[in-house]
């Protein structure tokens, strides 16, 4: 089983703009990610999905891989789809988030080895560990699963509904995907459905047109940067 690993990175966050180039103690945002993805056994190539020169030209001055990509996708699985066909000899793609600079390579492990059960097509990880003002928070997705650990429905509500019962707690979703290669390729090329757009949550495009997405329990959290003051914390933890 081959795997890649490939970090999707762009310059133009409107929330973060040129987040992956920012300073964190002497190196940048997307060194610490790469270098903490590459050290994960299980990967066989790492490389940098991006569509700014800036990031690719930075990316090749450290020594890591890095290609271009179009600037006209609308999601980091879009631009791991574009990058992942060149490779069809790898089975197994791990979406890499570019904003998670203490990126734990055990997190990565974990998520490659749910693809040794052949049913998997899609995985991601979930954590029980979830705080009640997350449970309103529509910036933490929550997620509920079915007897086999398979994602029944991703929301930014809380759900189920509190209104009804508060001793159900779902899973709160951390956004690090695995696809089987061919399964990445059906995916970017499925129209945009209202219910992925009523939640601004690509995953729903997929359940919605009946693809598995197997949930892998974590108990590894890293946090990411979405803003300038989330980085703040990274430098404390560092």
């Amino acid at each position: 089983m081959k795997v890649l690993g490939i970090i999707p990175a762009r310059f133009g966050s409107s929330r973060f703009p040129g987040k992956p180039l920012i300073d964190i103690k002497g190196k940048t945002m997307i060194q610490r990610v790469y270098e903490g993805a590459s050290k994960c056994p299980e990967l066989h190539r790492v490389i940098v999905a991006t569509d700014d020169d800036r990031i690719f030209q930075h990316v090749h001055s450290f020594g890591g891989e890095a290609m271009m990509t179009l600037s006209t996708h609308q999601s980091g699985t879009e631009r791991c789809g574009e990058v992942a066909a060149l490779f069809p000899e790898m089975d197994i793609v791990i979406n890499i988030q570019g904003d998670e600079p203490l990126v734990d390579p055990r997190q990565l492990s974990l998520l490659i080895q749910e693809f040794k059960h052949e049913e998997v097509g899609i995985a991601t990880l979930v954590s029980k560990h979830i705080e009640t003002a997350a449970l309103n928070n529509p910036n933490r997705i929550k997620v509920v699963v079915n007897h086999k650990n398979d994602a029944l429905l991703f929301s930014r509500s809380a759900i189920p509904s509190l209104q009804y019962s508060s001793s159900v707690v779902p899973l709160r979703h951390i956004g690090l995907y695995g696809f089987r290669n061919e399964i990445l390729q059906k995916l970017v090329a499925l129209p945009v459905t209202e219910l992925e757009q009523s939640e601004s949550l690509e995953q729903l495009r997929w359940l919605y047109f009946g693809y598995q997405i197997r949930t892998i329990l974590t108990e590894i959290e890293t946090p990411n940067i979405d803003v300038p003051e989330d980085l703040e914390h990274v430098l404390r933890l560092l």
